[in-house]
């Protein structure tokens, strides 16, 4: 039995809409926080509180939880930028966990300003946030008295867990692909220094070409110097100060290439119009490859060949393991967690030209 309802939408609490459903203020609770205990409550019983919390417009008591809890029930997210890229995916998998486990997140750019990585953690401590989520921010560089995930970061920091890809068989998937089409003579644009995975991914493409006899001519090779994310790192100069191209550089420096992988995609969709503008056709003269899979690179023209990140999965992996890194604090977790690539072929690869093989 149902009583009528207790208040006006919106000023119900936890204890009075126990009392219209005749059910313990407990029951309430493990439903409307999707607890696994609340398994054992009948299928029925749960629906109901779930319609009678969503009629009434209950919503729960966050600060009196988080001193019941000794938690505020909010992380800090750090990361370089908010570009449309990397981040907007990987952040698509941190807010459906941090959501779904009704957590706030504050969000911090750094922007690789050495004094802003140093700051935020602090002000964000200063705000009580329960952990933090790094986004290709190094862990070494936080110093932090509350549990810390790292996703796409490397390194040795204590209580970290790191979130990374298996950047082995990312480049193996690209090279042998393009190896399978014929190229052997490929151009490589490593990502920033800055950047954590840019190290780890150049010398797994390394070991990958020296496994299957592919030579990697140092006049091939071009590096990222900057640390934005825009199609710019592929085109246009990479920060104003800098005013390197890197596509273009490479061209100035050698044409003596039928393939090129670019550090991401966003750079890959710059260095397709830069061969275009120099003449050359994708892929009819150089086949071009990503890495990441953002959501343009199926709609770019050509369509991007692309190592895909899961990179949504390893936002909600990384979530998962924060909360539970923040419920059980003296529980081992592992160091690093590895997920694993995929390629995506699509148009901006295909068999290298008979008048351009070797």
């Amino acid at each position: 039995m149902t009583k009528a309802d207790p208040a006006a939408p919106g000023h119900v609490n936890l204890k009075m809409l126990a009392e219209h459903l005749q059910l313990s203020q407990t029951t309430i609770s493990l439903v409307l926080n999707n607890s696994p205990s609340a398994r054992s409550i009948p299928q029925e019983t749960r629906d109901r509180v779930i319609e009678a919390a969503r009629r009434l417009n209950y919503r729960p008591n966050y600060f009196a939880r988080s001193l019941r809890q000794s938690r505020s029930m909010s992380v800090g997210v750090l990361a370089p930028d908010l570009s449309e890229g990397y981040f907007t995916r990987v952040m698509g998998g941190v807010v459906q966990e941090l959501t779904a486990a009704h957590y706030f997140y504050f969000t911090a750019c750094h922007d690789w300003k050495r004094e802003l990585i140093e700051a935020y953690p602090r002000l964000l401590v200063e705000r009580a946030v329960d952990g933090f989520l790094l986004l290709n921010t190094p862990a070494d560089r936080i110093a932090a008295p509350v549990p810390v995930v790292a996703i796409s970061a490397h390194g040795a920091a204590r209580n970290v867990t790191h979130i990374v890809l298996d950047h082995s068989l990312a480049a193996r998937q690209a090279l042998t692909h393009l190896y399978a089409l014929g190229h052997r003579r490929i151009a490589v644009m490593r990502g920033p220094q800055a950047i954590p995975d840019s190290e780890f991914r150049w010398q797994s493409i390394q070991q990958v070409a020296g496994e299957i006899g592919l030579e990697l001519d140092p006049a091939r090779v071009v590096a990222i110097d900057a640390a934005g994310w825009s199609m710019e790192n592929g085109y246009h100069p990479m920060a104003p100060e800098i005013g390197y191209k890197p596509t273009q550089a490479l061209l100035e420096r050698t044409r003596n290439f039928t393939a090129i992988f670019c550090f991401n995609d966003i750079a890959a969709i710059g260095a397709i119009r830069a061969l275009k503008d120099a003449g050359l056709s994708v892929p009819g003269d150089v086949s071009v490859v990503g890495f990441d899979d953002i959501q343009s690179a199926a709609y770019s023209t050509p369509s991007l060949t692309t190592v895909r990140q899961p990179l949504a999965e390893m936002g909600r992996r990384g979530a998962q393991v924060l909360l539970e890194r923040i419920g059980n604090r003296e529980k081992e977790f592992p160091a690093e967690i590895v997920m694993e690539p995929e390629l995506v072929v699509r148009e901006s690869t295909g068999p290298v030209s008979s008048a351009r093989a070797i």
